[in-house]
């Protein structure tokens, strides 16, 4: 597999779900967010970069006040394996007892999302809740469950959606494995 060429990438995947299923999924997640803070007037926190396009298209969906911020903390860096978490960006504002909701494109092994919750709720957070788009489904359990979940994929490397396959196609609306 040619790494350096987005389109052989993309020409060897396989459909996982279509984007009008991401959109649906998206629609149900924005019911079930607003149900569950529409009276909390929480601090929703985009986990960068994968979660951008997610939670972009989330955020049009919650109606309720809210204020907006983000993290950055990677373990993949363009990758396909996870290596140790790096923090490149902390929340800005004032988490101190806020209910938080992280924004997240996929839980995988769960080890990113786990270590910004405790971050979270070391910086003083009340609450932290998480929705992800995705969730990958794995032979084992996982340190940390989301709260909120839109679809579920096989044990495979998905991109598209926010995530990527080697740095490319984070802006695909469909969501694709590779091979």
């Amino acid at each position: 597999m040619n790494t350096q060429n987005p389109q052989s990438l993309l020409d060897q995947a396989q459909l996982i779900h279509t984007a009008e299923a991401v959109q649906s999924a998206i629609s149900q997640l924005g019911k079930d967010v607003t149900l569950q803070f529409e009276h909390a007037c929480p601090i929703v926190i985009c986990v960068m970069g994968g979660g951008i396009v997610f939670a972009g298209q989330l955020l049009t969906q919650l109606a309720f006040p809210l204020e907006l911020d983000y993290v950055h903390a990677s373990r993949y860096q363009n990758n396909t394996v996870g290596n140790a978490l790096i923090w490149q960006s902390l929340p800005k504002l004032d988490l101190n007892n806020r209910t938080v909701l992280l924004v997240d494109d996929i839980l995988d092994e769960g080890i990113t999302l786990l270590a910004i919750k405790e971050k979270c709720l070391a910086l003083g957070a009340k609450d932290v809740y998480s929705a992800v788009l995705i969730e990958k489904k794995l032979p084992h359990s996982k340190p940390i469950k989301a709260d909120f979940v839109g679809l579920e994929v096989p044990n495979r490397y998905v991109f598209g959606c926010g995530m990527d396959a080697y740095g490319w196609w984070r802006n695909l609306p469909a969501i694709y494995a590779l091979p």
